[in-house]
C-alpha cells in the first residue's frame, strides 16, 4: 500500500460508503489501535483501497496511544505511554467541528492520512482530535488514549466519534451513502442522524413521528463482534444525560437503546437495515443473545497483501502473479513446487528464530517444531491450556518443542495479567526440557514475524468467545496449519488433517457456556503426541501438503477483499 494526500475537492465529488471505527491500525508506528478489530479496521479499508470502494474512514488520534509493553523478569507487565506525533505522518486540516459535551462546546481539529493502492483507488482515513487550546484541559485529554479513563471518559470519546464524525463529514462537503458502524462504539452517529432527519411537526401531527427511524435505517450498517453480554457497552442514562443531554426524548431513546441503560448494540441494531456477525457461528450465537432481530453473518478475512511475509510474497509473485489483488489465485497453489514452499518457510523460521535468541538469548534453533500463541491477554483465550498437565507435556514435548508466546493485556484485566505470569512460571518449570518464551510489546511488526515464522498457529478459546478470530488466518497466508478449538472462523476454516487440526469437541448448543478446559487440554495432548509431532518430524510431504492446503483453502477465501465484495453487495448497495 503506497499512502499520499488526496484533496478534499477530489475526494467529495461521488458519494461514500463512511466506516466509523473506535480504533483502526494499518501501520505499526501509527498506534490507533489495540488489537483484532482495529486491525481488522485497517485491513478493510486497504482491501476498499485495492477494490477502488467509494469509503471514508472515521476514528479518533489517540495521542499517547493504546500503550507500550513492558514485561519484567517475572511476567508482570508494566504500561507506558506511546510518544509519537500526528503531524509526522497526516495532515492537519484546517476546518473545525464543534460537540456539546456535559453542556460545553468541544472544540475538534481534524486529521487527514490516505490509504492509497497500486491500483488507483484511495480511501481517506479522518482523525478527530481535541488537543486544542481553546478547550479545556480536560476536554483535551478525550482523545489521548484508547480504552482509557472511566465510564464517563469512554460515553464522551464514543460521543466524539458518533456525533463528531458525522458533523465532520458534513463539514468537509461529503456526501454519505451508508454509514457503516464497525462495532457499538460509533452508534452514537444515528442520534445525530435522526437529528438531523428530523420532519417538521406540522408535517406529522404526532410527536412521536418527527423522529424518521426508517430513513436512518435505511442508511446504516451495523457490524458485532461480541458473543458474550458483558462486551457491549451499556452507560446509566444519568450519565447519558449528564454527557449528551437530552438531544432526543428520553422515552424515544429509551424505545431504541434499552428501557434501563443505553445499549450501545440495541441502538445501532434498530436503527440499522443491515445487521452482521463477523463468522457463522458468530451470527447464530448473536441470534441468540437479541432474539427477534435479521442477523446476517459475513466471515472476517485478512488483507492479503499485508500479513503475507516477505519470502512468501516473493513465491506467491513468481508462480501465482497477480495474487495480492486476486487472493482467488491461491487456489493454484498447487503449481508452486514443495521444496520452495518449504524453503520459503525457512527463511521466515530463521528470521523469527533469530529475533527471539537475539531479544530473550533462549537459545532457540530452526528444526525444532515450533507452536506459536499470540493474541490480547485475556482470560476466555486460555493461553494456559496447553499447561495444564504440565507432566504430561514435558513427557510429549521434551526436545520436540519450542513455544513462542505474545500478547498484551488491557491495563484493567488482572487476570489477563495474571496470565501472562503464569506462563512465564510454566516456562521456569519446564526449562532446559521445552523452551518457552513471552515477547513483548506485541505490534504488526511482532505479529508478521509470529504468523509466518512458527510451524504450528495455536488458539484455545472458550467457545463461543471468539467471534472470528484473525490471526490463524494471517498464519494461513504464510503456510502456517493451525490447531485450534473449533470456534469463530475455524469452524468455517477446518478440515481435519487437511487445513489443520481442531481442539475438542464440535460447537453444540449445549456446549456453549459449559467450561471444557479437561476435555479440550486432553485432546490438544493426544493430537500434539499422536499427529502434530510424528507428522512434523517424520511426514515432511504431508506437513507441506497441509501447508499448501493452509495457503489454498483458507488464505483463498479468508481475505477482506472477499469480505469486502460481500459488505458491497450485501450491505452497501441495497
Amino acid at each position: 500500500m503506497e499512502e499520499s494526500m488526496k484533496g478534499l475537492q477530489e475526494l467529495t465529488v461521488e458519494p461514500k460508503i463512511a466506516y466509523f471505527s473506535m480504533e483502526i491500525g494499518f501501520r505499526n508506528d501509527i498506534p490507533t489501535y489495540s488489537g483484532g478489530l482495529g486491525i481488522l479496521a485497517g485491513d478493510t479499508i486497504k482491501s476498499a483501497a485495492d477494490l477502488k470502494l467509494p469509503m471514508v474512514a472515521v476514528t479518533l488520534i489517540y495521542r499517547k496511544g493504546y500503550f507500550m509493553q513492558e514485561i519484567d523478569s517475572r511476567g508482570k507487565q508494566i504500561e507506558h505511554p506511546v510518544a509519537w506525533n500526528p503531524a509526522d505522518h497526516m495532515v492537519l486540516l484546517p476546518q473545525r467541528i464543534r460537540v456539546r459535551i456535559e453542556g460545553r462546546d468541544v472544540s475538534v481539529q481534524i486529521w487527514q492520512y490516505d490509504i492509497c493502492s497500486l491500483t488507483g483507488g484511495c480511501v481517506p482515513i479522518f482523525f478527530l482530535d481535541t488537543d486544542v487550546p481553546e478547550n479545556t484541559q480536560q476536554d483535551r485529554e478525550l482523545t489521548d488514549s484508547l480504552y482509557g479513563g472511566d465510564e464517563r471518559y469512554r460515553l464522551k470519546q464514543e460521543l466524539l466519534l458518533g456525533v463528531g464524525g458525522v458533523r465532520m463529514l458534513k463539514a468537509l462537503g461529503f456526501h454519505i451513502k451508508k454509514y457503516h458502524m464497525n462495532e457499538g462504539h460509533a452508534s452514537l452517529l444515528t442520534i445525530e442522524l435522526l437529528t438531523r432527519y428530523k420532519k417538521d411537526i406540522e408535517t406529522v401531527w404526532d410527536e412521536r413521528a418527527i423522529w424518521d427511524t426508517e430513513r436512518v435505517k435505511d442508511i446504516c450498517v451495523f457490524t458485532t463482534h461480541t458473543p458474550v453480554e458483558a462486551g457491549h457497552d451499556k452507560f446509566s442514562y444519568d450519565l447519558v444525560r449528564e454527557v449528551i443531554g437530552e438531544v432526543i426524548p428520553f422515552n424515544v431513546l429509551k424505545e431504541l437503546a434499552g428501557p434501563d441503560k443505553l445499549n450501545m448494540t440495541l441502538l445501532a441494531m434498530n436503527l440499522s437495515k443491515y445487521i452482521n456477525g463477523v463468522a457463522k457461528k458468530h451470527g447464530e450465537v448473536s441470534k441468540n443473545l437479541f432474539p427477534g432481530y435479521v442477523i446476517n453473518a459475513i466471515t472476517n478475512g485478512v488483507h492479503s497483501f499485508t500479513w503475507t511475509c516477505e519470502s512468501m510474497a516473493r513465491l506467491y509473485d513468481k508462480y501465482l502473479p497477480g495474487w495480492a489483488n486476486e487472493p482467488e489465485l491461491f487456489v493454484r497453489i498447487g503449481k508452486i513446487p514443495d521444496e520452495e514452499i518449504w524453503a520459503a518457510h525457512m527463511e521466515a523460521k530463521k528470521k523469527l528464530i533469530d529475533y527471539v535468541n537475539e531479544k530473550t538469548g533462549a537459545g532457540m534453533d530452526c528444526d525444532t517444531l515450533t507452536i506459536g500463541f499470540a493474541r490480547r491477554a485475556t482470560s476466555y483465550k486460555r493461553a494456559s491450556l496447553l499447561f495444564r498437565d504440565v507432566d504430561r507435556l514435558l513427557k510429549i514435548g521434551k526436545g520436540k518443542l519450542q513455544l513462542v508466546f505474545a500478547g498484551k493485556a488491557h491495563p484493567k484485566d488482572t487476570d489477563g495479567k495474571k496470565n501472562i505470569e503464569e506462563i512465564f512460571m510454566k516456562s521456569e518449570q519446564l526449562k532446559g526440557a521445552i523452551k518457552i518464551v513471552y515477547l513483548p510489546g506485541y505490534d504488526m511488526d511482532l505479529a508478521l514475524k509470529l504468523v509466518s515464522g512458527v510451524d504450528v498457529w495455536l488458539n484455545t478459546p472458550m467457545r463461543p468467545r471468539e467471534a472470528s478470530g484473525t490471526s490463524g488466518m494471517k498464519a494461513a497466508h504464510n503456510g502456517v496449519v493451525n490447531f485450534s478449538v473449533l470456534d469463530g472462523w475455524w469452524i468455517e476454516g477446518h478440515i481435519e488433517g487437511f487445513t489443520g487440526w481442531a481442539i475438542g469437541p464440535a460447537p453444540t448448543e449445549l456446549t456453549l457456556t459449559e467450561s471444557t478446559d479437561d476435555v479440550d487440554a486432553e485432546d490438544l495432548y493426544n493430537k500434539l503426541e499422536k499427529q502434530v509431532i510424528p507428522i512434523y518430524y517424520n511426514e515432511r510431504h504431508i506437513w507441506i501438503r497441509m501447508m499448501q492446503n493452509a495457503i489454498g483453502k483458507n488464505a483463498y477465501y479468508f481475505n477482506t477483499h472477499r469480505m469486502m465484495r460481500r459488505y458491497v453487495t450485501e450491505a452497501y448497495i441495497r
